[in-house]
């Protein structure tokens, strides 16, 4: 049963999923609204923003726990299943569906399997996702052992993820073709470092890079930090901030993205010597607040520039050579590995990007609005019941 009326709410069949470190409610897009303005204003009403508390629904407060994620299945060639993913924001009421988040990408297979968009039929399941945002498409797989009633995902294991507690079965994620996701190109710049003036006082050093999140990578001595700094000390230096949001307004023209204000994208990266075995050592801004950990996306992105002669990453980037190469990016949470494959004629051309996460279905059921936000009776919606229940 799809959307349907519930008194004088709206009842949504729901999954709410962790994917990695961030979280939401998921969505099969036969129940959902057809008409983007209307599917934005669902959205708004079932995370409960704006509001910076999200206190009248599912969001958790948090950018990280403000998302949300719309799957169906794809009838497009050598694709299993598309995903629309939505960033929100506590306090704003926008909806905002041009980035990726590769976090929530490991959720969708699990949650096709759990809402019946997809039957496992082997001990694992393997689907290529194309993420609508920017044409991403991804090969993901995930544990599907045979059990008293059938094959179901597991998500029991022995993989940590830094900055999830516990441990869980392994996501794998390879991405196929992520370079210049959201900017026109790997180096949308052209140059693998660009000078930036900060407001008269002298030029910056960055990289502008895109491998499958746009990011603006700086060292973070280079703005008075150390780069070891914890978020909470970053995130009340109000100079190194306002420094940091020059920088990116700068960049994002540099990056053919235009005027980036209202944008969560470029993403801020400072890097530093790595000091727990790692390859690089990271601070990242989403794009005003430190995270704690580091983006998925923005961690492949990160370990592409380390294996880029010439970056800033690279200058500071403890990597070894070769056609295939692990780069281990340290964040405030721990480390975050990333497999990268180099064409061998063409050492800017990324061939493999691979990496695993974890995902955990946390529940399932309906959502509720009130009917103000989506009149059933108008509907476009394919899946929407006809009757009303009383």
């Amino acid at each position: 049963m799809g959307a349907r009326w519930a008194g004088s709410q709206v009842a949504i069949p729901c999954w709410f999923m962790r994917g990695g470190t961030s979280r939401g409610p998921f969505f099969r897009t036969a129940d959902m609204p057809v008409d983007p303005a209307t599917r934005d204003t669902v959205l708004l009403a079932v995370l409960g923003s704006p509001d910076p508390r999200q206190i009248d629904g599912l969001g958790g407060a948090h950018s990280l726990t403000s998302k949300a994620g719309i799957v169906g299945r794809s009838e497009r060639e050598g694709v299993d299943l598309e995903f629309l993913f939505a960033q929100l924001q506590p306090a704003s009421d926008v909806v905002d569906i041009s980035p990726n988040c590769g976090n929530m990408l490991a959720a969708v297979v699990p949650f096709a399997i759990e809402s019946g968009l997809l039957t496992p039929v082997a001990d694992t399941t393997t689907a290529r996702v194309l993420t609508l945002n920017t044409d991403m498409v991804a090969e993901i797989t995930v544990p599907t052992p045979m059990g008293p009633a059938g094959r179901y995902v597991d998500y029991e294991g022995d993989t940590r993820v830094d900055g999830v507690p516990g441990t869980a079965a392994a996501v794998a994620i390879n991405f196929l073709d992520t370079a210049g996701s959201v900017a026109p190109g790997l180096l949308p710049t052209g140059n693998v470092r660009d000078p930036i003036d900060v407001d008269g006082t002298g030029t910056i050093d960055v990289t502008c890079i895109d491998n499958g999140m746009p990011l603006v990578i700086l060292r973070a001595d280079a703005v008075g930090a150390t780069g070891y700094e914890t978020p909470a000390d970053l995130n009340a230096n109000q100079e190194l901030k306002d420094t940091l949001e020059t920088l990116r307004l700068a960049s994002g023209h540099l990056m053919g993205l235009g005027d980036v204000a209202l944008k969560n994208y470029p993403k801020m990266t400072l890097v530093a010597d790595p000091v727990h075995g790692g390859s690089i050592h990271t601070r990242s801004f989403i794009p005003h607040v430190c995270h704690e950990s580091i983006g998925v996306l923005a961690a492949v992105t990160v370990a592409t520039a380390c294996i880029i002669d010439g970056t800033v990453a690279r200058g500071v980037a403890q990597v070894g050579d070769g056609p295939e190469v692990t780069v281990s990016v340290e964040h405030p949470a721990g480390e975050f590995s990333v497999e990268l494959g180099l064409e061998p004629a063409d050492p800017q051309h990324v061939t493999k990007s691979a990496l695993v996460r974890t995902a955990r279905l946390i529940m399932a059921g309906d959502v509720f609005i009130p009917s103000r936000h989506w009149n059933l009776d108008d509907s476009d919606a394919a899946s929407a019941s006809a009757g009303k229940d009383s």
